[in-house]
């Protein structure tokens, strides 16, 4: 639910701001009307949307509620889970690092976790860095997901990084989009490796407290105990939307474990749009303009099957 969540956010903002068919940018009253048919359309108890502009957050702002036991609101400083935009945190947290000169984008994984390996031997000798970000193993679509999904599952990093000798490849290495989270988890591990702190320290320490995203956490387990402003876990079953167990797996906290609200995210995605930049006057920088360039170069090209609304005819 949360990904869907945040999705829609982005694909409402560009909609807003670059559909050419309408010529006004949208007002704030326009948005809540389609948040409040959004939340019916999808059948979900609560959102939040921010929307950034020149630099500022012009629009910020929760709908409906965090729980449909609780019925409490949602606000701007409500914590969802972010799930898979995690992912970009585990990006900028090895890019950190590349900065630092203590790692590049083209080493080889087992140069940091020698017992890495994959089916086929030559993959497992070229595999970098850089590689466990792109999607492009040869590992089909979810593979080995079953490892941490459902939430029931007892599998350590440990096990994931031993299994994934066992995952056949159904495709080319490097030549073909499948998506992927064991590698992201496999990349938490290389950060943790090389700067000596665990993932959700490193991104905690060296991310959220100075971009002061000072409710975020790297995972639901790190929360402290009287956080009360998050969302609960909901899913619709039998026909009915109800609170159901929350996720709390922290073996894939690199892929998808994140806590934020917009509020915080805000911050992140201005200091995206500003190069690495943040701070009064931008005078601090996270990472280099150099690694923000590397991560969003095109690494993959995905196929159009058309060109869809915006005329699009590549994807990445």
């Amino acid at each position: 639910m949360n990904s869907r969540l945040l999705l829609l956010a982005f694909w409402l903002i560009q909609f807003c701001f670059f559909n050419p068919v309408s010529a006004q940018p949208i007002t704030s009253a326009q948005i809540d009307q389609l948040a409040d048919r959004t939340l019916k359309a999808f059948q979900v108890p609560g959102l939040a949307v921010a929307v950034v502009k020149d630099g500022k957050v012009i629009h910020a702002k929760g709908y409906g509620v965090r729980s449909l036991k609780s019925n409490q609101k949602v606000d701007g400083n409500t914590l969802f889970g972010i799930a898979s935009n995690s992912k970009a945190f585990t990006a900028a947290a090895l890019g950190i690092l590349i900065d630092e000169g203590k790692m590049t984008w083209d080493d080889k994984v087992i140069d940091y976790i020698p017992e890495f390996r994959l089916y086929n031997a030559y993959v497992t000798e070229e595999f970098t860095v850089r590689d466990l970000l792109t999607h492009r193993s040869g590992l089909g679509l979810g593979a080995g997901d079953l490892m941490f999904f459902p939430d029931s599952s007892d599998f350590t990093l440990k096990d994931v990084i031993h299994n994934l000798r066992y995952l056949k490849q159904v495709s080319g290495f490097r030549t073909k989009y499948d998506y992927d989270n064991l590698l992201y988890m496999v990349a938490g591990e290389v950060v943790k490796r090389v700067s000596g702190q665990s993932w959700e320290e490193f991104v905690e320490t060296r991310i959220m407290q100075p971009l002061q995203m000072e409710a975020s956490r790297g995972s639901f387990s790190r929360l402290p105990k009287s956080q009360s402003n998050l969302i609960d876990a909901h899913a619709v079953i039998d026909g009915k939307l109800q609170v159901i167990k929350r996720g709390t797996l922290d073996v894939g906290n690199s892929a998808g474990g994140i806590y934020s609200s917009i509020n915080d995210l805000s911050k992140w995605v201005i200091m995206q749009l500003n190069g690495g930049k943040y701070g009064d006057g931008l005078s601090k920088t996270l990472f280099s303009k150099t690694v923000q360039d590397e991560m969003w170069t095109p690494q993959t090209i995905i196929p159009v099957r058309n060109p869809g609304p915006y005329n699009t005819h590549f994807s990445s």
